[in-house]
């Protein structure tokens, strides 16, 4: 039984293809999100620690990329905007942005810089461990300027911008300050994905898209019940001066706070237990309420993706994170850094009528 009324679920099924064709620019830090598949049947003789047998390798866009890859599986015309290194994985990012037909002429490539690439080794359907390849120093300011520069001439024709801020060195307070004011200048909405390292930098977004350990920070205390989650979300929409503010909340589902309107909105989530077997697969059939909010690989990604391309084609912010909510769940269900599709997104709709 659906959980919502009919008339929502129909405004969030005509949003879906009210989204295609939407310019949106994705502004962050790319990485490489790198697989070795392999199986294990034995110890090392050298440590506790299993062997694995290599079978194969694959890779995806990560961190930003991860984004615009959402973006553009929903049938966005996405346009990437970053910094790689002069290396095999920089080469290997570029390659995924054009296979996925994201535009990358904003995606400058830096001879200093150290692409991050992220390396999950998995067998027996389990993930034995994740090595971390990267450096986190800021930007070269020749670089900055030239993604700042391929941001200012691609902005007047873009619906939407995401910042997708991962603290890789990308994104500095000045960086975003530049970013956001010449949104500001041309009426282009700005989503966030913020990190605690920056306090004020994402001032005038449309909407701030934050955990509850990221919100705990930013308010400097525990967020242990409903009083302090609103006073919380109440409190962060003055600290970034924004519009709205998705706080996500796990196995709680997510709340949305906005300025303008003084109750918040909650949405519900749903578990289901998933495995590394199903990476790229369909997602799981479920009950049909909330539906998100795992933080696997990628979730909140889905969330940060549907909530400003829904704004985008004309959602308010609440019919917006309502169906990035049901996206993230489809996401969920496949694990993995993993992306919904439009007709992914009317099925898992189509459920919520039943």
């Amino acid at each position: 039984m659906s959980k919502h009324p009919t008339s929502a679920v129909g405004r969030w099924t005509r949003l879906v293809p009210r989204m295609r064709g939407k310019r949106i620019g994705v502004l962050g830090d790319l990485m490489l999100d790198r697989y070795l598949w392999g199986n294990a049947s034995r110890l090392s003789p050298e440590a506790a620690v299993p062997v694995v047998d290599f079978v194969e390798q694959s890779e995806c866009l990560g961190g930003a990329g991860n984004v615009a890859a959402n973006l553009a599986a929903l049938g966005a015309r996405v346009e990437a905007f970053g910094a790689v290194g002069g290396d095999e994985a920089g080469r290997a990012i570029r390659n995924c942005l054009q296979a996925a037909s994201i535009a990358d002429s904003g995606v400058i490539a830096d001879a200093r810089r150290v692409t991050t690439v992220k390396t999950r080794i998995i067998a027996r359907h389990q993930q034995v461990v994740r090595v971390d390849h990267e450096r986190r120093e800021a930007l070269r300011a020749e670089s900055s300027e030239k993604v700042l520069r391929a941001l200012f001439s691609a902005l007047k024709h873009l619906d939407a911008l995401v910042l997708s801020d991962y603290d890789k060195g990308m994104i500095s307070d000045d960086f975003a300050e530049r970013a956001l004011s010449a949104c500001h200048r041309l009426g282009v909405p700005v989503f966030v994905k913020p990190k605690t390292s920056r306090l004020y930098a994402y001032r005038g977004a449309r909407a701030i898209v934050c955990n509850t350990k990221e919100a705990s920070f930013f308010v400097t205390r525990l967020l242990g019940d409903e009083k302090s989650l609103v006073e919380a979300g109440r409190a962060l929409l003055a600290h970034f001066g924004c519009s709205a503010v998705v706080i996500t909340q796990g196995e709680k589902g997510m709340s949305i706070f906005e300025e303008e309107t003084p109750k918040h909105v909650q949405i519900p989530a749903t578990s289901s237990e998933v495995t590394y077997a199903r990476v790229g697969q369909t997602g799981i059939s479920r009950e049909a309420g909330g539906r998100q909010v795992f933080d696997v690989t990628g979730a909140g990604d889905t969330v940060l993706s549907v909530l400003s391309l829904a704004v985008a084609a004309g959602a308010t912010i609440a019919d917006g994170a309502a169906l990035a909510n049901v996206a993230a769940g489809v996401v969920v269900g496949k694990l993995g850094t993993a992306h919904v599709t439009p007709k992914e997104l009317m099925a898992a709709l189509e459920e919520m009528r039943a």
